[in-house]
């Protein structure tokens, strides 16, 4: 059954609606829903295997779902291809190329100018600290920075939304705490719509404006929290601990059921 809302500013940006798939007759998701507002950032939790990437095909468009709905500002888009940015756990960055010209794979491929296309990027490499890099190759650069000039090229995309399959996994902890917060800035900078799938709760915490938490066989949304994260010193806040508390219990309880 259709689910209408009704327009405005609360009006949910994508919507999915009882999202089901199987592979050889077993079911690996069943009946998910959930939504996001135009420039929110949402995270998925789960233990490996869950479902968790095949959802993010289904949204993306790479996969079919069997039964259920996704919808775009109200639009049905079930099983369609979409203007998503997906990335990976890997950077994928092409080492032959310099990091403007990396960043600039989107335009190029949509058969943008070159000259315009380097217009368009400079501008966000100067706002986003890469300008004085832009003539560097990827073997030149640190693991860090060769996210950072991943996540410019997906936001180049011009996309209705941004996928990230655990995209600070690569990264060491010292260094994921400078990217996490240029990550969020860079985000909300043009209010991007983004989903990410990653197994750090503090990073799900920290990063999000809301958790869905996967569990259960078939996969199902087991808890949805909304992240208030407008407090000073946040990640050492008793609201930050009281949220991981909520989430690492519930993340329990299922990996017992499950075993």
């Amino acid at each position: 059954m259709t689910i209408y809302h009704n327009k405005g500013e609360n009006m949910d940006y994508i919507r999915l609606e009882n999202i089901c798939k199987s592979y050889d007759n077993i079911e690996i998701i069943k009946n998910i829903n959930f939504s996001l507002k135009k420039g929110e950032i949402v995270s998925f939790l789960g233990k490996s295997g869950v479902g968790k990437t095949t959802l993010f095909n289904i949204l993306a468009g790479f996969e079919k779902a069997d039964n259920g709905q996704i919808f775009l500002e109200e639009k049905d888009i079930t099983n369609q291809k979409k203007n998503i940015s997906y990335m990976t756990q890997k950077h994928l960055l092409l080492p032959y190329l310099n990091v403007l010209d990396n960043v600039c794979l989107p335009f190029k491929i949509n058969g943008i100018n070159k000259k315009i296309a380097y217009e368009k990027a400079i501008p966000i490499l100067e706002k986003f600290g890469l300008y004085k890099h832009i003539n560097k190759y990827p073997s030149e650069l640190s693991g860090g920075m060769k996210q950072r000039v991943a996540f410019i090229r997906a936001y180049l995309k011009e996309s209705d939304l941004m996928l990230f399959d655990e995209p600070f996994s690569a990264l060491d902890s010292i260094t994921k705490q400078s990217v996490y917060k240029w990550f969020k800035q860079m985000i909300k900078y043009e209010n991007k719509t983004t989903v990410f799938i990653t197994h750090d709760i503090n990073e799900a915490i920290y990063l999000s404006d809301k958790i869905y938490i996967l569990a259960k066989k078939p996969a199902s949304i087991v808890l949805s929290l909304n992240i208030e994260n407008n407090i000073k010193d946040f990640r050492t806040s008793n609201e930050f601990l009281s949220y991981y508390k909520q989430i690492s219990n519930c993340l329990e309880k299922y990996l017992d059921e499950d075993n």
